[in-house]
Protein backbone atom coordinates (compact mmCIF):
# COMPACT_ATOMS: atom_id res chain seq x y z
CA UNK A 1 0.00 0.00 0.00
CA UNK A 2 1.34 3.42 -0.93
CA UNK A 3 2.28 5.56 2.07
CA UNK A 4 0.94 9.10 1.97
CA UNK A 5 3.51 11.88 2.33
CA UNK A 6 3.54 14.50 5.06
CA UNK A 7 2.52 17.08 2.43
CA UNK A 8 -0.69 15.11 1.88
CA UNK A 9 -1.67 15.47 5.51
CA UNK A 10 -0.68 19.15 5.63
CA UNK A 11 -2.88 19.95 2.63
CA UNK A 12 -5.67 17.78 4.00
CA UNK A 13 -5.64 19.63 7.33
CA UNK A 14 -5.71 22.97 5.50
CA UNK A 15 -8.77 21.82 3.55
CA UNK A 16 -10.51 20.87 6.77
CA UNK A 17 -9.65 24.18 8.46
CA UNK A 18 -10.85 26.39 5.62
CA UNK A 19 -14.13 24.45 5.39
CA UNK A 20 -14.74 25.15 9.09
CA UNK A 21 -13.90 28.83 8.60
CA UNK A 22 -16.31 29.13 5.70
CA UNK A 23 -19.12 27.60 7.76
CA UNK A 24 -18.50 30.16 10.50
CA UNK A 25 -18.63 32.99 7.96
CA UNK A 26 -21.92 31.73 6.56
CA UNK A 27 -23.51 31.51 9.99
CA UNK A 28 -22.35 34.96 11.13
CA UNK A 29 -23.41 36.56 7.83
CA UNK A 30 -26.80 34.86 7.95
CA UNK A 31 -27.57 35.76 11.56
CA UNK A 32 -26.46 39.36 11.05
CA UNK A 33 -28.58 39.77 7.95
CA UNK A 34 -31.67 38.17 9.47
CA UNK A 35 -31.36 40.43 12.49
CA UNK A 36 -31.06 43.54 10.33
CA UNK A 37 -33.93 42.81 7.97
CA UNK A 38 -36.28 41.15 10.45
CA UNK A 39 -37.67 44.27 12.08
CA UNK A 40 -38.12 46.15 8.82
CA UNK A 41 -39.99 43.84 6.46
CA UNK A 42 -43.09 45.38 4.95
CA UNK A 43 -45.19 44.43 1.93
CA UNK A 44 -45.20 46.95 -0.88
CA UNK A 45 -46.55 46.98 -4.41
CA UNK A 46 -44.01 49.55 -5.56
CA UNK A 47 -40.25 49.55 -5.27
CA UNK A 48 -38.83 51.88 -2.64
CA UNK A 49 -35.62 53.05 -4.31
CA UNK A 50 -34.15 54.47 -1.11
CA UNK A 51 -34.55 51.14 0.68
CA UNK A 52 -33.31 49.23 -2.35
CA UNK A 53 -30.21 51.42 -2.46
CA UNK A 54 -29.52 50.68 1.21
CA UNK A 55 -29.94 46.94 0.63
CA UNK A 56 -27.59 46.91 -2.36
CA UNK A 57 -24.94 48.92 -0.52
CA UNK A 58 -25.18 46.77 2.62
CA UNK A 59 -25.06 43.43 0.82
CA UNK A 60 -22.31 44.54 -1.56
CA UNK A 61 -20.20 45.86 1.32
CA UNK A 62 -20.60 42.69 3.39
CA UNK A 63 -19.93 40.50 0.37
CA UNK A 64 -16.84 42.46 -0.68
CA UNK A 65 -15.41 42.69 2.84
CA UNK A 66 -15.97 38.98 3.43
CA UNK A 67 -14.31 37.93 0.18
CA UNK A 68 -11.40 40.29 0.73
CA UNK A 69 -10.95 39.04 4.28
CA UNK A 70 -11.12 35.40 3.20
CA UNK A 71 -8.55 36.03 0.49
CA UNK A 72 -6.14 37.77 2.89
CA UNK A 73 -6.59 35.28 5.75
CA UNK A 74 -6.49 32.02 3.82
CA UNK A 75 -5.67 32.11 0.13
CA UNK A 76 -2.98 34.78 -0.12
CA UNK A 77 -0.21 32.74 1.52
CA UNK A 78 -0.77 29.58 -0.51
CA UNK A 79 0.29 28.92 -4.14
CA UNK A 80 -2.19 29.60 -6.93
CA UNK A 81 -2.51 27.44 -10.00
CA UNK A 82 -4.79 26.80 -12.97
CA UNK A 83 -8.45 26.23 -12.16
CA UNK A 84 -8.94 22.62 -11.06
CA UNK A 85 -11.49 20.36 -9.39
CA UNK A 86 -11.37 18.60 -6.02
CA UNK A 87 -13.68 15.67 -5.28
CA UNK A 88 -14.72 15.90 -1.63
CA UNK A 89 -18.10 14.21 -2.03
CA UNK A 90 -17.20 11.43 0.42
CA UNK A 91 -15.84 13.82 3.03
CA UNK A 92 -17.46 13.90 6.50
CA UNK A 93 -20.23 11.51 5.30
CA UNK A 94 -21.75 14.53 3.51
CA UNK A 95 -22.51 16.44 6.72
CA UNK A 96 -20.50 19.34 5.27
CA UNK A 97 -22.71 19.24 2.18
CA UNK A 98 -25.79 19.54 4.39
CA UNK A 99 -24.12 22.63 5.85
CA UNK A 100 -23.81 24.12 2.36
CA UNK A 101 -27.50 23.49 1.65
CA UNK A 102 -28.39 25.04 5.00
CA UNK A 103 -26.23 28.14 4.42
CA UNK A 104 -27.47 28.74 0.87
CA UNK A 105 -31.05 28.30 2.04
CA UNK A 106 -30.91 30.87 4.84
CA UNK A 107 -28.82 33.40 2.98
CA UNK A 108 -31.38 33.06 0.19
CA UNK A 109 -34.21 33.81 2.62
CA UNK A 110 -32.29 36.87 3.80
CA UNK A 111 -31.90 38.07 0.23
CA UNK A 112 -35.59 37.56 -0.55
CA UNK A 113 -36.64 39.31 2.63
CA UNK A 114 -34.38 42.27 1.96
CA UNK A 115 -35.71 42.81 -1.58
CA UNK A 116 -39.28 42.35 -0.36
CA UNK A 117 -38.66 45.08 2.20
CA UNK A 118 -37.47 47.25 -0.67
CA UNK A 119 -40.79 46.81 -2.46
CA UNK A 120 -39.40 44.71 -5.29
CA UNK A 121 -41.95 42.42 -6.99
CA UNK A 122 -42.47 38.91 -5.60
CA UNK A 123 -40.87 37.11 -8.53
CA UNK A 124 -37.77 39.32 -8.57
CA UNK A 125 -37.46 39.20 -4.77
CA UNK A 126 -37.57 35.43 -4.88
CA UNK A 127 -35.30 34.67 -7.83
CA UNK A 128 -32.79 37.50 -7.41
CA UNK A 129 -32.82 37.80 -3.63
CA UNK A 130 -32.80 34.04 -3.20
CA UNK A 131 -29.59 33.86 -5.22
CA UNK A 132 -27.66 35.69 -2.49
CA UNK A 133 -26.52 32.48 -0.79
CA UNK A 134 -25.74 30.70 -4.04
CA UNK A 135 -23.59 33.58 -5.32
CA UNK A 136 -21.84 34.04 -1.98
CA UNK A 137 -20.91 30.38 -1.58
CA UNK A 138 -20.11 29.84 -5.24
CA UNK A 139 -17.57 32.67 -5.21
CA UNK A 140 -15.68 30.88 -2.46
CA UNK A 141 -15.74 27.69 -4.54
CA UNK A 142 -14.11 29.60 -7.40
CA UNK A 143 -11.41 30.80 -4.97
CA UNK A 144 -10.85 27.16 -4.00
CA UNK A 145 -10.60 26.21 -7.67
CA UNK A 146 -7.55 28.43 -8.22
CA UNK A 147 -5.80 27.48 -4.98
CA UNK A 148 -3.23 24.67 -4.96
CA UNK A 149 -4.30 23.45 -1.53
CA UNK A 150 -7.95 23.00 -2.44
CA UNK A 151 -10.10 22.78 -5.56
CA UNK A 152 -13.51 23.55 -7.01
CA UNK A 153 -16.06 21.10 -5.60
CA UNK A 154 -18.95 20.03 -7.83
CA UNK A 155 -20.59 18.48 -4.78
CA UNK A 156 -20.51 21.80 -2.93
CA UNK A 157 -22.03 23.54 -5.94
CA UNK A 158 -24.86 21.02 -6.11
CA UNK A 159 -25.48 21.57 -2.40
CA UNK A 160 -25.45 25.36 -2.86
CA UNK A 161 -27.94 25.09 -5.72
CA UNK A 162 -30.15 22.77 -3.65
CA UNK A 163 -30.42 25.33 -0.86
CA UNK A 164 -31.28 28.04 -3.39
CA UNK A 165 -33.96 25.91 -5.07
CA UNK A 166 -35.49 24.85 -1.75
CA UNK A 167 -35.88 28.45 -0.58
CA UNK A 168 -37.02 30.01 -3.87
CA UNK A 169 -39.15 27.08 -5.06
CA UNK A 170 -41.30 27.07 -1.94
CA UNK A 171 -41.70 30.83 -1.95
CA UNK A 172 -42.78 30.79 -5.59
CA UNK A 173 -45.19 27.85 -5.20
CA UNK A 174 -46.63 28.41 -1.72
CA UNK A 175 -45.59 31.96 -0.77
CA UNK A 176 -44.14 30.49 2.44
CA UNK A 177 -41.61 27.93 3.64
CA UNK A 178 -43.51 24.72 4.28
CA UNK A 179 -40.30 22.71 4.69
CA UNK A 180 -37.73 24.59 6.78
CA UNK A 181 -34.10 23.63 7.22
CA UNK A 182 -32.85 23.60 10.81
CA UNK A 183 -29.72 22.66 12.69
CA UNK A 184 -28.87 21.34 16.14
CA UNK A 185 -25.65 20.49 17.96
CA UNK A 186 -24.48 18.45 20.91
CA UNK A 187 -20.88 17.85 21.95
CA UNK A 188 -19.35 14.56 20.80
CA UNK A 189 -16.49 12.60 22.42
CA UNK A 190 -14.42 12.52 19.22
CA UNK A 191 -13.05 16.05 19.46
CA UNK A 192 -10.94 15.16 22.49
CA UNK A 193 -8.66 12.98 20.33
CA UNK A 194 -8.23 15.59 17.57
CA UNK A 195 -8.98 19.08 18.96
CA UNK A 196 -7.01 20.92 16.24
CA UNK A 197 -9.51 19.69 13.63
CA UNK A 198 -12.71 19.11 15.64
CA UNK A 199 -12.32 21.97 18.12
CA UNK A 200 -10.59 22.51 21.46
CA UNK A 201 -13.51 24.19 23.23
CA UNK A 202 -17.30 24.14 23.00
CA UNK A 203 -17.56 27.27 20.86
CA UNK A 204 -15.05 25.85 18.37
CA UNK A 205 -16.69 22.43 18.34
CA UNK A 206 -20.05 23.90 17.38
CA UNK A 207 -18.46 24.93 14.09
CA UNK A 208 -15.83 22.23 13.61
CA UNK A 209 -17.18 18.97 15.00
CA UNK A 210 -19.38 17.45 12.29
CA UNK A 211 -20.10 14.53 14.64
CA UNK A 212 -22.21 16.84 16.77
CA UNK A 213 -24.15 18.59 14.01
CA UNK A 214 -27.60 17.39 12.95
CA UNK A 215 -29.47 18.95 10.03
CA UNK A 216 -33.26 18.81 9.93
CA UNK A 217 -36.07 19.26 7.44
CA UNK A 218 -38.99 20.54 9.50
CA UNK A 219 -42.60 20.56 8.26
CA UNK A 220 -45.44 22.45 9.95
CA UNK A 221 -48.00 19.67 10.47
CA UNK A 222 -50.94 21.93 9.59
CA UNK A 223 -49.37 22.56 6.18
CA UNK A 224 -49.13 18.92 5.17
CA UNK A 225 -51.97 17.13 7.03
CA UNK A 226 -55.74 17.83 7.23
CA UNK A 227 -55.74 18.60 10.96
CA UNK A 228 -58.23 21.48 10.99
CA UNK A 229 -57.93 25.21 11.64
CA UNK A 230 -57.70 24.85 15.43
CA UNK A 231 -54.55 22.77 15.24
CA UNK A 232 -51.50 24.85 16.30
CA UNK A 233 -49.80 26.18 13.18
CA UNK A 234 -46.42 26.20 14.93
CA UNK A 235 -46.26 22.47 15.74
CA UNK A 236 -43.98 20.64 13.31
CA UNK A 237 -42.55 17.25 12.43
CA UNK A 238 -38.84 17.16 11.62
CA UNK A 239 -36.57 14.60 9.96
CA UNK A 240 -32.87 14.82 10.75
CA UNK A 241 -29.55 13.60 9.40
CA UNK A 242 -26.30 13.32 11.35
CA UNK A 243 -23.19 11.15 11.56
CA UNK A 244 -20.68 9.95 14.14
CA UNK A 245 -17.30 8.25 14.42
CA UNK A 246 -15.50 10.83 12.24
CA UNK A 247 -12.03 12.01 13.25
CA UNK A 248 -11.18 13.26 9.76
CA UNK A 249 -12.87 14.15 6.52
CA UNK A 250 -12.24 10.92 4.62
CA UNK A 251 -10.90 8.48 7.21
CA UNK A 252 -9.77 8.20 10.81
CA UNK A 253 -6.01 8.13 10.16
CA UNK A 254 -3.78 11.19 10.48
CA UNK A 255 -0.35 12.50 11.45
CA UNK A 256 0.38 15.25 13.97
CA UNK A 257 3.71 16.53 15.28
CA UNK A 258 5.55 13.55 13.84
CA UNK A 259 3.20 11.00 15.43
CA UNK A 260 0.78 8.73 13.53
CA UNK A 261 -2.77 8.03 14.70
CA UNK A 262 -5.03 5.25 13.46
CA UNK A 263 -8.65 5.25 14.66
CA UNK A 264 -10.06 3.22 11.77
CA UNK A 265 -11.40 0.73 14.31
CA UNK A 266 -14.05 3.38 15.10
CA UNK A 267 -16.95 2.93 12.71
CA UNK A 268 -18.10 5.98 10.76
CA UNK A 269 -21.92 5.87 10.80
CA UNK A 270 -24.84 7.88 9.47
CA UNK A 271 -27.82 8.60 11.73
CA UNK A 272 -31.44 9.36 10.82
CA UNK A 273 -34.02 10.94 13.11
CA UNK A 274 -37.71 11.81 13.37
CA UNK A 275 -38.83 14.34 15.97
CA UNK A 276 -41.42 16.86 16.99
CA UNK A 277 -40.44 20.47 16.45
CA UNK A 278 -41.70 24.03 16.87
CA UNK A 279 -41.72 26.52 14.02
CA UNK A 280 -40.85 29.66 15.96
CA UNK A 281 -41.73 31.82 12.95
CA UNK A 282 -45.36 30.70 13.25
CA UNK A 283 -45.84 31.63 16.92
CA UNK A 284 -48.17 34.61 17.18
CA UNK A 285 -47.20 37.32 19.65
CA UNK A 286 -47.77 41.05 19.97
CA UNK A 287 -44.28 41.56 21.36
CA UNK A 288 -41.89 42.96 18.76
CA UNK A 289 -38.96 41.80 20.85
CA UNK A 290 -40.20 38.20 20.90
CA UNK A 291 -40.96 38.31 17.18
CA UNK A 292 -37.40 39.43 16.53
CA UNK A 293 -35.96 36.71 18.79
CA UNK A 294 -38.11 33.97 17.24
CA UNK A 295 -37.17 35.13 13.76
CA UNK A 296 -33.47 35.24 14.52
CA UNK A 297 -33.20 31.84 16.24
CA UNK A 298 -35.81 30.12 14.07
CA UNK A 299 -33.09 28.13 12.30
CA UNK A 300 -32.46 26.10 15.49
CA UNK A 301 -34.21 22.76 16.02
CA UNK A 302 -36.18 22.88 19.29
CA UNK A 303 -35.24 19.99 21.66
CA UNK A 304 -38.30 17.70 21.75
CA UNK A 305 -39.03 13.92 21.73
CA UNK A 306 -36.91 12.23 19.06
CA UNK A 307 -36.52 8.75 17.58
CA UNK A 308 -33.29 7.54 15.96
CA UNK A 309 -33.99 4.84 13.38
CA UNK A 310 -30.69 2.98 13.15
CA UNK A 311 -30.21 2.43 16.88
CA UNK A 312 -33.98 2.30 17.46
CA UNK A 313 -33.44 4.64 20.38
CA UNK A 314 -35.97 7.13 21.78
CA UNK A 315 -34.85 10.42 23.34
CA UNK A 316 -37.31 12.44 25.47
CA UNK A 317 -35.35 15.53 24.38
CA UNK A 318 -32.73 15.65 21.66
CA UNK A 319 -30.77 18.59 20.32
Amino acid sequence: MKVKSKNYFVIKNLIEKVSHFKFLLFLIFGLFSVGVTNAQVADSSKANHKRLKHVIIAETSIYGATMLGLNQLWYKDYPRERFHLFNDNKEWLQIDKAGHVFSAYYLGLVGMEALNWSGVSKAKSNWLGGALGFVFLSTIEVFDGFSQGWGFSNGDMIANASGYILAVGQQQLFNKQIAMLKVSFQASPYAQARPNVLGSGFSERIMKDYNGQTYWLSFAIADVLPVGEKFPSWLALAFGYGAKGMYGGFDNVWESNGASYDFNSVKREREFYAALDINLWRIKTKSKALKSIFKTIGFLKVPLPTYEFKSKRFYPFYF
